[in-house]
Formats: structure tokens, sequence, C-alpha cells
């Protein structure tokens, strides 16, 4: 009997993440694993989790930490046998930039929307009439029909005011997302945001913890950090996943385009995976590719998959600066701040969106001598970034700087990285279309998994990656079964 064959088309953390659950996971192969092959167009693994050396450091290209909280990415780092790498964030909160002066975000924001107008109280540079809108929604909120979805932008503009919706909410989730509020799926990016707005009356209370259940759970666990990092940077994973995969004798190529998959009914096989050299059969095939990259090769197959092609990518870029520890001032407290887009600057409005502080964050990358610290640019709407050279791009951050913090001399060291269409868009009806396009593709013998799927931060790709595994793997029964 022929060994049964899966090929992952992709080998960013989702695709890898897919092999590694194929291949037996913790437990590693048994007779029942199949043969496995990941097929990568770029010359290495990983996509956007990188690392690189600079400023006598090893630092991050992509995401510098993931959630500590959500359990994908800390379960395959264990699984990996690296739990001594992981490094607990060592700093917390962050400032917003208002009315020329850096505010403190207060506590206790349900992903940057207050839940109470108390904790607006501090921030000084929200006008008056941000904050009676705040109140308004306590005692008397405005009314909003909403259906099975709608923008975040709609609900916390039509509750809170746009003060608020753009000055103070919008740096926060449109930066995770490089996106527009006014264009984010609330039930894609913020399902319990759409439940709180369902409720009716005030959105702020909805969105409340249970104060009760909290106290309990705090009583009875042990407190976790919010965010992990790698001591050899989160850019390491991927190698690391592949080197293991490798000894596991699964067939990692890259450099390698696949240029078409086919049906082929008649043969042993239902597909064949084509590159321009070679042809692999497949009983079973993960695509953990960027959606339009699925409509491409399985558009003609179903109108559902054809529709894949409309989800957008946002391109940024992050300028990363070692400053002598002299020639810059940060604030006091914080890992970063957050910039409101349209924030007037000398040369019509700034470019930077955030901040991060990197080696207050993770303890690896301090050194005595110097502050490490990166700049983001660029949204959805805003690709401004992409008409200057590297040189000139973080000369212009720079000078960004200088205004966003007290002191900030230009450095003689910086790198810039930039990510083309690398943040897929939730737009409203986002659920909908992706629900369709893996019911079609299921239908074909073809998982679907990667961040345009199931969350675009590192622990939802990873746990996207291998659960597609687990449905390649009833895939594969189903075709034993017939």
């Amino acid at each position: 009997m022929a060994r049964d064959s899966v090929v992952i088309v992709g080998a960013g953390i989702s695709g890898l993440s897919a092999a590694w659950e194929l291949s037996g996971g913790s437990e590693g192969p048994s007779g029942a694993t199949p043969r496995i092959e990941v097929i990568e167009a770029d010359e290495r693994v990983g996509g956007s989790l990188a690392t690189a050396q600079f400023a006598g450091r090893t630092i991050d290209l992509g995401a510098d930490g993931f959630l500590a909280r959500r359990p994908e990415a800390v379960e395959l780092v264990r699984d990996l046998g690296w739990s001594n790498r992981l490094e607990a964030v060592d700093a917390s909160g962050a400032s917003i930039y208002l009315q020329g002066a850096l505010d403190e975000l207060p506590e206790g924001l349900a992903l940057g929307i207050p839940t109470s107008s108390r904790q607006l109280r501090e921030v000084k540079g929200l006008t008056l009439r941000a904050r009676l809108e705040a109140r308004r929604d306590e005692w008397m909120p405005a009314r909003l029909k909403v259906g099975p979805d709608t923008t975040i932008g709609e609900i916390v503009r039509t509750k809170l005011g746009r003060e608020l919706a753009y000055q103070f909410i919008e740096p926060m989730i449109g930066g995770i997302q490089a996106g527009r509020i006014d264009e984010l799926s609330a039930q894609s990016i913020f399902p319990a945001l759409l439940e709180a707005a369902r409720k009716g009356g005030s959105l702020m209370k909805a969105l409340r913890p249970d104060e009760s259940a909290a106290a309990s759970a705090a009583s009875t666990t042990v407190m976790e950090p919010l965010f992990y990092s790698l001591l050899t940077g989160v850019g390491s994973l991927p190698s690391e996943i592949m080197r293991q995969l490798t000894s596991r004798g699964v067939v990692v190529r890259t450099g390698v385009p696949v240029t078409a998959l086919r049906r082929t009914p008649s043969a042993s096989y239902p597909f064949e995976v084509d590159t321009s050299s070679t042809t692999t059969p497949a009983d079973a095939v993960i695509l953990a590719t960027p959606a339009p990259t699925v409509a491409r090769l399985l558009g003609a197959l179903d109108p559902a998959l054809e529709a894949l092609s409309s989800v957008r990518g946002a391109s940024a870029a992050m300028i990363t600066f070692s400053v002598p520890r002299a020639g810059v001032v940060l604030p006091e407290h914080g890992t970063g701040i957050l910039v409101p887009l349209a924030t007037a600057w000398t040369e019509g409005t700034m470019m930077v969106t955030a901040v991060t502080f990197l080696d207050r964050k993770w303890p690896h990358l301090r050194h005595d001598d110097s502050v490490l610290l990166r700049a983001h640019v660029g949204r959805s709407d805003d690709g401004r970034w992409r008409d200057f050279t590297d040189d000139a791009l973080a000369a212009r951050v720079a000078k960004e700087l200088a205004t966003l913090l007290t002191r900030f001399d230009f450095p003689s060291e910086y790198l810039v990285q930039r990510w083309s269409e690398a943040l897929p868009q939730y737009y409203v009806g986002h659920e909908t279309l992706i629900a369709n396009a893996k019911a079609a593709a299921k239908a074909h013998c073809v998982a679907l998994c990667g961040n345009a799927y199931d969350g675009v931060g590192i622990p939802a790709s990873i746990g996207s990656g291998r659960r597609a595994a687990r449905e390649a793997q009833s895939m594969l029964r189903l075709h034993q079964a017939n």
C-alpha cells in the first residue's frame, strides 16, 4: 500500500506548524505519519519572522514577541524543547501622543477602548468634549442597530464619539492590524466588541470584565506574563522548526514557487503539485500562502476560492535605531508610544504610527551604553514611506522622533525593514468569506491556514497551521476508507 502524501505550500510559521503537527507534534513520527513535503517560494523559511545582527545584538525583523496567554506559541516552543529560551516581557504600559505631548495610557483598557469614563480623567490630551461623550455612554448611551457584522469604527464612533474613536482607540486597534477602524470587521477582529454593541446600552459597561470572576481567577492562578520573546529572537523559531522537521524526514524545499495544483481523479493520488521542475503527488494539500495565491491556484475550482483574491494586505516598514543613552530621553514608564493618524507635523502629518522601546521590553537586548528603539510606519492607506530610500526614511523618522521624545539625536546605526502586503485586512464579511473558502477547499482535499484566516498574531497563525494539519489527517482517513 502506497504511503500517504501531504504537500504543504508555504513555509511561514503556519505552514511549518502544520508540518510539525502532521509529523507527530511533541511525540514525533509514527508508522502512520504520511510523507510530508513543504514547498516555499522564498529562499528561506519563516515569512515575516526573521532575525538580523544589529548594533551588537540579534534583533527581530518582524514581530519581537507574542501573547503569552494564548497557548499556541508557548506550547510549540515547549514542544521544540526551547522552554529555557522563553523570556517574559519586562515592562508594561504605553504612552499616546495627543495635542503635542505624551499621556500615559490608563490601565484596564479593552484593546484600546476605555471601560469607564474615570480612566480618561488623567489623559490631558483629550478635550472636554471627548470626556463628556464617554460620560454620555455610561448615562445616556447612543443607540446603534448592529447586524451580523459591522466595522469597529462604526461602533466606537457612534457610541463614544469621533475624538475617542480616531485619536484614542484607532492608534491601538488600527496599529495592530495596520488598517483603519472604519474598514476593519468587528466580528473577525474584536467579536467581544460586536457582542457588547448588540447588547445595547453602555458600550463601556458591556466591555468591563466580570470583577467577581476576575478576582476568583486571580486568587487561584499564578499570574503569567502578558508577552514572551525568545532569547535568540522570535525569528529564530522557524529555523529550529525546520531543523527538527528535517530530522523527522520531512522534505523542506525553498526557493521553489508552486506553479499549479492539479486534480487527478483517475490517478492514485487526487492531487499533483507542480513547480517549474517537479511534480509531487498528494492525497491532501495544505495551502499556507497569502489568500490571493490560493485564489490563483484554486480559484477555477470554486467561486468561494476565487473570492479570496479580494483579501488585501497592508504594507509597512520598521526602522530600528541604536542611540547612545545620552542622546535620547524616553518616557519614564512603558514599552512605547502610539501616534494617532493624521497627527500634525511640520511637514504635513507624521508618518510614524508607533514607537517600541525594544530593550525596555526585553532584557536580552539591553546594553549599558545604548538604547534600542523601533519606529513603525505605514498603514493600509498610507504608503508614503515607499517613496523614500532607506537613508531618507531613517532621517525623516528620526526628525519625527525628535518631536515625539524630549530628545532624540540622530544615530549612526539604524536598520530599515520593509514588509510588503504582510498584514491581511479583515474587512466586513471576512468571517463569511473565509468560512465559505475553507468549506470549498475541504471539498477538494485542501486545507487553508495562515494569517489571512484565523488572526494575524503568531499564536493565531500557529494554531491555524496545526488545525489545518488535523483537517488534512481527517482527509487522509476519509481517503483510506474509500
